[in-house]
């Protein structure tokens, strides 16, 4: 009889791998408080103290979780970040968080949950504010391009981001549609606003050609390599394309201004034909009025003469 193969004795940095995939699982199941050394330890079936000597406790191991997946996120972020123009840069942004979610989804719910202070890295709101940090230095470059007051981009910075890490929290759940929609109409309002809100966004196509790597939180990200003439012909490329979004608003936002303007005049048409609708009645009312007075007036004389006739009859 053959005796079973003995398994392979993990390397301590491969039981601290274990042990972190499996903490980050049960943390997103079941938070900090729910989770347990015991539930960690029987899961990597091995005892507590090998839990306690990688990480020193629960929270030891749930600071590494979190610190992490706000390293991998925000590493996404920035190299969203790193595009050439602000539109492509709100684009990519979006898309970063909306593909963490998609692919990271436990990691996700861990640090959208109110984290624990034993995490040491603060929680979600601090990492939207430290994304808001980055995103406030191109808003302050766009606005000083357009004439606006730089001093307004830290508030628009947190507006904007605000607005991308709740929606992201939505779709967390529902999934529905698609990521890339998504980011399509959440630039479509951030770029736009509600006045200038095109009816069929979509993402331009120097950004949904251009995939965000997912950095790998035990090694250290390889930057991608580029060469300078694919760089030209890439920013050539998003440059003609950002033209043709810009004529296409432009023309969508002239045909809005003619219907507005049609619009206007057709309530001004409706207004005159009311009022004259009204000027008729009150003429109409006013003659009406005449008349009355005037059959009372010779009720009235009638009445007067009736009265004489009466007063003049000899008697009997």
């Amino acid at each position: 009889m053959t005796e079973p193969p003995t398994r392979r004795r993990m390397s301590g940095s491969e039981r601290r791998e274990q042990l972190i995939r499996i903490s980050r699982t049960l943390f997103a199941e079941k938070g900090f408080d729910g989770t347990s050394i015991e539930e960690i330890a029987a899961t990597a079936q091995v005892s507590k103290p090998v839990v306690y000597e990688h990480f020193g406790g629960k929270e030891g191991v749930y600071a590494v979780v979190v610190d992490r997946e706000m390293q991998k996120l925000l590493t996404m972020i920035t190299e969203a970040l790193a595009a050439s123009h602000s539109l492509i840069k709100l684009e990519r942004a979006a898309l970063a968080l909306l593909q963490y979610i998609e692919e990271s989804s436990e990691g996700f719910r861990i640090l959208v949950r109110d984290s624990h202070a034993a995490s040491g890295t603060g929680t979600f709101a601090s990492l939207i504010s430290e994304i808001a940090s980055q995103v406030e230095d191109v808003l302050a470059d766009e606005f000083a391009a357009r004439g606006y007051d730089p001093k307004l981009a830290p508030m628009y910075a947190q507006m904007l981001v605000g607005m991308v890490a709740l929606t992201g929290q939505w779709w967390l759940d529902v999934r529905k549609p698609g990521r890339e929609e998504v980011a399509a109409h959440l630039v479509n309002l951030a770029w736009n606003g509600l006045t200038g809100l095109n009816p069929h966004p979509a993402i331009t196509a120097a950004t949904r050609d251009q995939p965000i790597s997912v950095p790998d939180p035990t090694t250290v990200p390889a930057k991608p390599r580029t060469s300078e003439k694919e760089l030209r012909e890439l920013e050539k490329a998003r440059e003609k394309e950002l033209k043709e979004a810009e004529k296409a608003r432009v023309r969508e936002f002239k045909e809005a201004e003619k219907a507005r303007v049609r619009d206007l005049k057709e309530r001004e048409r409706l207004l005159k034909e009311a009022e004259k609708e009204r000027e008729r009645v009150l003429k109409e009312a006013e003659k009406a009025r005449e008349r009355e007075e005037k059959i009372r007036q010779r009720e009235a004389r009638l009445a007067e003469r009736a009265a004489r006739l009466e007063q003049t009859d000899p008697p009997e």
